[in-house]
C-alpha cells in the first residue's frame, strides 16, 4: 500500500472513531437530559387517574409534596425516587467518559496525519534541490 493510500485509510479510521465520541457523547447528553427532567419537572403520582395528587419537582422542594409527603399520604415520594434519577446520572459517567476518549483519539489521529503530511510536502522542494 502506498504511503497517501494508507494516510487516507488512517484519516478514514481516525473520522469514523471521532464519529463514534460524537455518538457517544451525544447519548450522555442524553442521558443528563433524563436525569434533569426527572429532578427539575413537576409529575402527577397516585393510583386513581381521576384525581392523581399533583407532586412538585424531586430538587426544589424543600419539605414538599415530593419529599416529605408521604406522612400525608401523598404518593409522590413512591412515584420518583432519588435512585433512579442518581441511576442515570452514574450511567452517563462512562458513556461520557468513553465519548470523550474516542473524540479525542480520532481527533488527534487526524490532525497528526495532517501535519505529516503538511511535513512531507515541505520537504519535497528541499529534497529536490538537494538531489
Amino acid at each position: 500500500m502506498r504511503s497517501r493510500e494508507y494516510d487516507l485509510d488512517f484519516r478514514d479510521r481516525n473520522g469514523r472513531i471521532r464519529a463514534w465520541g460524537i455518538a457517544l457523547l451525544a447519548v450522555s447528553a442524553l442521558l443528563w437530559t433524563w436525569c434533569a427532567l426527572l429532578l427539575l419537572t413537576p409529575y402527577e403520582a397516585g393510583e386513581d387517574h381521576r384525581s392523581p395528587d399533583e407532586c412538585e419537582s424531586r430538587l426544589f422542594t424543600d419539605r414538599g409534596t415530593a419529599n416529605g409527603g408521604v406522612y400525608r399520604g401523598y404518593q409522590c415520594a413512591n412515584e420518583r425516587d432519588w435512585p433512579e434519577a442518581l441511576a442515570v446520572l452514574g450511567l452517563s459517567v462512562p458513556v461520557s467518559v468513553a465519548g470523550v476518549a474516542l473524540f479525542t483519539s480520532g481527533s488527534l489521529g487526524i490532525r497528526m496525519s495532517a501535519h505529516a503530511q503538511a511535513l512531507r510536502e515541505l520537504d519535497q522542494p528541499a529534497d529536490a534541490w538537494n538531489t
